[in-house]
């Protein structure tokens, strides 16, 4: 019983997770995991964010 709550749990977690992901590409927000959350820190030139460092 108590695994049953355990996967239960998990797969709300992994599904709430998903549907943020889904949510924020939607938006347009190119880099999820920023601080900035819209990027901004890669127009300012900061290396900060992995996902910026290959735009110029």
């Amino acid at each position: 019983m108590e695994n049953i709550l355990i996967i239960a749990v998990l797969l709300l977690i992994l599904g709430l997770a998903a549907g943020y992901v889904v949510k924020a590409k939607k938006s347009g927000r190119k880099c999820i995991g920023c601080p900035e959350g819209s990027c901004s820190c890669c127009k300012d030139g900061c290396s900060s964010c992995s996902c910026c460092n290959h735009e110029s």
